[in-house]
């Protein structure tokens, strides 16, 4: 593993990682991601399933992306081990897939063991970093990942939790400026368009608590897409893209899921 830093958890804040541990019914989270996860909960019930229906794109696009010939993935804010992982679905298609993840949770590190259980003709690797070190994350990437070849970046569930103040977009474009024609970006993104009451009372609980929410309008989130191909059908609500490539997640179609989703190419 590079870029490793000593596992130090902080475990008098909530983590988005630890609280999506939470929602997915996991044990790798603490009280204060509990609590704060429930607080969440009361707002808006559907958000454990707004999780599953993350890791259902995530896994979806995966496949779409290795059926299209990708052998490199770069998944940023992985979060805790959950399977099937990216590189298990890449994997499954292509043998030869090499996948880096990136994620700035400790509690991550301490799992990342179960994150690099890949094929034996692949490759897979963890950083220790935050998206806000894009030339950190190329740096460790490229020890893994060829950069003059198509890459596919995932940002799934992650970019609602940087704000504009640190740069989402740039970050995007600057891990972007790096990477080959033929690369792929795919992005999940929440967002206040469908339930604008609850995702203010969500953003101002979650900012009490040192967490970020930078919830988006689907102008701003296909902002960051600009210069590239969106595949279709574009942007969506994350569920219904390409929703035959995985099996559907209990609870998805009641009502609509609050945010968006993508894959485009660079050109």
């Amino acid at each position: 593993m590079t870029g490793q830093h000593p596992v130090e958890i902080d475990t008098t804040r909530p983590h988005p990682a630890r609280m999506y541990d939470w929602y997915l019914g996991g044990k790798d989270n603490y009280p204060v991601d509990e609590e704060m996860g429930r607080q969440m909960l009361a707002l808006d019930p559907r958000v454990p399933v707004m999780a599953r229906v993350n890791r259902a794109f995530m896994q979806r696009a995966t496949r779409w992306l290795a059926g299209q010939g990708v052998r490199q993935f770069l998944d940023i804010g992985t979060g805790i081990p959950t399977e099937p992982n990216l590189h298990q679905v890449a994997q499954e298609i292509a043998p030869d897939a090499r996948v880096v993840y990136c994620d700035n949770d400790p509690i991550v590190l301490a799992h990342a063991a179960a994150l690099l259980r890949g094929t034996p003709e692949g490759a897979t690797e963890y950083l220790q970093a935050d998206v806000r070190e894009p030339d950190a994350i190329l740096e460790g990437a490229s020890k893994v990942l060829d950069l003059g070849r198509p890459v596919a970046l995932s940002l799934v569930a992650l970019l609602h939790f940087v704000s504009d103040e640190d740069g989402a977009h740039d970050l995007v474009r600057r891990l972007l400026a790096a990477l080959p024609s033929g690369s792929h970006l795919v992005v999940t993104h929440a967002t206040a368009d469908f339930t604008p009451e609850e995702s203010r009372a969500a953003t101002a609980k979650l900012k009490a608590a040192g967490v970020t929410l930078a919830l988006r309008s689907r102008d701003e989130f296909a902002r960051f897409f600009d210069g590239l191909e969106l595949i279709e059908p574009g942007i969506e609500v994350p569920h219904r893209w390409h929703p035959e490539l995985g099996e559907p997640v209990p609870g998805q179609d009641d009502g609509v899921i609050p945010g968006y989703g993508a894959v485009a190419r660079k050109p």
